[in-house]
């Protein structure tokens, strides 16, 4: 059975059209999950430590060191025993480090993983193991082969996770899909950071169990899915606004003939990038942005929670001589969960603020009464960059197709915001704009396409 699944940057969902009707892949309750995955801490045994000939060695060039040492200082020698019994607490524990080390990048260590938000109320509750958000965030970044194997292996489970649910709840094998990629990856490697990440999602469904996956670009896939309500024949524009990217199609949907993609145009922002300007422009001053003498990096690296590097950035900085109150606040904010925290507090005010003139959070996991408040204006400036590199997107749309649009369709979670439509809005004045599900437009298209042959999508060049 082939399905269609929309990996996404926050949040992920399947489905399959069955008996000519479109059934979505429930997770628990929901019709989609949060793109998370949590796994437990991996703590090798002492007991598998065995002195084998290589270890052997190093606890002899440890004796060897610890002997001039003491020449070289002038101390008592110590007897062989002892010497020797140091020697081996060391390399023990070198051992188990290195074998943590391994686990943690091994497929094997993901096998008690939690998805969505279990994934993340666990890895909160619990005070260590490890949380993954947003990876397909990551997949067009050079990586070296260490980390690409983790990134690979939790691509892998997310898939298989979505695929075993599928099986289950259709009752028969799941083993082809099309999934959804956007026009452009977030990448640090251009067009290459593209092509691995579509090597990633590949090997990644190859270790999950599928047979044989293709790729849709997300904006076709969401034409497919508003071709099917069309009953004339229309050019439309389909809008896109995902977690991590914003893409455009314009497209020949309708009248129950074969749908035509013209053109598509990406760009590699999303509403994780409000969610960042939001903690940035309301949040990091009350840690100091702005206000010490803290790089402003910094700030970006912990609002940057699903960026690892930068995490693991913020993570390493001193932050003991920082004025306070900013110092204690940036040590409280680089313990375990902190920054997932005050992320999950930043999105919940962005949601806030785009249905009312003022929202405020509390942040008691940082200092007791600490209180976040904001208004309509603070949003404004905190989405201005991405609503502008949006509105840039949709104008050379406008400009390289060189004809008014029948109609635009606009889905993606971030089509939620009124901001988001009102400027998409303002950049196609006098044309209706049609909104589908902002969660299941573009899924909905995938099962769309993986129920028909590939010659049933029509293309040209972009």
């Amino acid at each position: 059975m082939r399905i269609g699944i929309d990996f996404g940057t926050s949040y992920s969902a399947a489905a399959a059209v069955v008996d000519g009707q479109l059934e979505l892949v429930r997770f628990g309750d929901a019709r989609q999950f949060r793109t998370a995955v949590f796994f437990p801490e991996v703590v090798p045994n002492v007991d598998d430590f065995v002195l084998t000939p290589a270890l052997e060695a190093q606890v002899d060039a440890f004796v060897r060191a610890s002997r001039l040492d003491e020449r070289q200082a002038g101390r008592t020698p110590r007897g062989e025993m002892d010497l020797r019994r140091d020697a081996i607490r060391v390399v023990r524990r070198q051992w188990m480090e290195e074998r943590t080390r391994e686990a943690s990048a091994s497929v094997a260590s993901f096998q008690d993983a939690l998805f969505g938000e279990e994934a993340v109320d666990a890895y909160l509750e619990e005070g260590t193991g490890n949380l993954i958000e947003s990876p397909k965030s990551m997949f067009g970044y050079k990586l070296d082969p260490r980390v690409r194997k983790t990134i690979v292996s939790i691509a892998a489970h997310i898939l298989e996770h979505v695929r075993l649910v599928a099986t289950r709840q259709f009752g028969t094998p799941v083993r082809e899909a099309v999934i959804g990629r956007p026009v452009e990856f977030r990448s640090s490697m251009g067009a290459a950071g593209g092509e691995q990440a579509l090597s990633i999602l590949r090997e990644a469904a190859r270790i999950a169990g599928f047979d044989e996956v293709s790729f849709l670009e997300e904006p076709a896939a969401a034409a497919m899915h508003y071709h099917q309500s069309l009953a004339e024949r229309q050019r439309a524009i389909i809008v896109d606004i995902g977690g991590g990217t914003t893409d455009v199609a314009y497209a020949e949907l309708g009248a129950g003939e074969v749908p035509i993609m013209h053109r598509s145009w990406g760009l590699p922002r999303g509403g994780t990038d409000l969610d960042v300007g939001v903690s940035l422009h309301s949040f990091m001053p009350r840690f100091g942005k702005d206000l010490s003498g803290v790089p402003v990096h910094h700030f970006v690296e912990a609002a940057s929670v699903h960026n690892l590097p930068k995490q693991r950035e913020f993570r390493k900085q001193d932050y003991r001589l920082v004025d306070e109150p900013f110092g204690s606040r940036l040590r409280a904010l680089q313990g375990t969960g902190a920054t997932t925290r005050l992320n999950q507090s930043a999105e919940r005010m962005k949601i806030d603020l785009s249905a009312s003139d003022e929202a405020s959070v509390t942040l008691d996991f940082i200092e007791a009464g600490l209180k976040i408040d904001a208004v309509a204006g603070d949003f404004r400036a905190a989405s201005e960059d991405f609503l502008d590199r949006m509105g840039r997107l949709l104008d050379q749309a406008q400009a390289d197709i060189g004809e008014a649009p029948a109609s635009v369709f606009l889905t993606g979670g971030t089509s939620r915001s009124p901001q988001v439509r009102e400027r998409v809005g303002a950049s196609f004045p006098g044309i209706r704009v049609v909104h589908g599900d902002p969660s299941l437009g573009v899924v909905s298209g995938l099962a769309q396409a993986a129920l028909l042959s590939n010659s049933s999508i029509a293309s040209e060049s972009r």
